[in-house]
């Protein structure tokens, strides 16, 4: 015989009845953060430093946070495709971008409409960063900074340098030090530094900055003589070469950088934790003996620091940009 109950109590029941129901619920809809894989958003092709950077991130961040980090590549527009791609999604925690100088900083001056701005995002870590290298031929006359500074200053106009396109970290490093000085020194913009390199190291342009994990190879086998690097402190993977400051240019500072970043709106809780997460990640084996033995300098510090840089690196950029009047390709 089924139950039955006066109709108080049976109002009480079915309250009772309903909060139970809805525990669940509500519990499942904010659930403990991370619930399930998050996405890694690498905005250029696999196999390259930025790619291979993402993917020991993500293998350390998957062991931290308990869950795994997928890396996704999506490439175009300098980083701005991918980029652009995890600023329009949720600001979940799910959704995790590997950010850089030229997707966060330079594309907003040398693209006209880039479809995203700096407010889209939150940026919580600074990764790594790393110097350009100003090489030359090996035959090349100048032998210092304060040599290939003479030589433009006698000769305005007679000497050109490469660079793997319009817009490139080592074309923006390579004019930054020719405005600091004044001088002519003629841009030939290639596409991409494989032969732009070639022709650097036979002569037929003799000038060029290479990012330090480019340049490395080629500086260590003599096929590139390195004048200086552009970071305010030498670079350990380069020890004998000098900075841009040690050769008389007081307070130049370029570097090529990485950090992790999420969609504004992402919670202070999530950001706090991925923080630790990732100075964590930054203390692992593989990926600082990877990141130092290609040029990189492991960055410390907190998401209001990698914020403050970030400002900073827009700002510097934009200047440099607006008087050269560059334009990406």
């Amino acid at each position: 015989m089924p139950i039955s109950f006066p109709g108080p109590a049976r109002t009480l029941w079915g309250l009772l009845a309903g909060l139970a129901l809805a525990l669940p619920a509500a519990q499942g809809q904010s659930p403990v953060w991370p619930a399930r894989p998050i996405k890694l958003m690498v905005p250029f092709p696999p196999g390259g430093s930025t790619d291979t950077i993402g993917r020991l991130l993500a293998g350390e961040l998957g062991q931290s946070l308990g869950q795994s980090v997928v890396v996704e590549n999506k490439a175009g527009a300098n980083g701005g495709i991918g980029t652009d791609q995890v600023a329009k999604l949720p600001a979940d925690g799910y959704s995790l971008l590997l950010s850089g100088i030229g997707s966060n900083a330079t594309n907003y001056s040398l693209q006209r409409n880039t479809p995203y701005k700096d407010a889209a995002f939150r940026h919580v870590a600074l990764l790594a960063t790393g110097p350009s290298v100003l090489v030359v031929n090996p035959q090349f006359a100048a032998r210092t900074v304060a040599d290939l500074v003479r030589m433009a200053k006698e000769r305005p106009g007679a000497y050109a340098h490469a660079s793997a396109g319009n817009g490139s970290s080592g074309h923006l490093a390579l004019e930054l030090f020719k405005q600091t000085h004044g001088l002519q020194i003629t841009h030939v913009p290639y596409k991409g530094n494989a032969q732009a390199i070639t022709d650097v190291m036979a002569g037929q342009v003799p000038i060029m900055a290479l990012n330090n994990d480019t340049a490395l190879a080629y500086v260590r086998a003599g096929r590139l003589r390195a004048l200086a690097v552009t970071s305010l402190a030498r670079n350990p993977a380069f020890p004998q070469v000098p900075t841009m400051a040690e050769s008389g240019i007081p307070g130049f500072d370029v570097v090529s950088w990485f950090g992790l970043s999420v969609p504004a709106g992402t919670p202070d809780a999530v950001i706090s934790r991925l923080a630790d997460a990732t100075a964590q990640a930054l203390q692992a084996p593989k990926l600082r003996q990877y990141l130092e033995g290609t040029g990189f300098v492991v960055a410390s510090g907190t998401p209001g620091q990698f914020s403050d840089f970030v400002s900073a690196e827009i700002a510097k950029w934009q200047a440099v940009i607006q008087r050269a009047g560059i334009t990406a390709d």
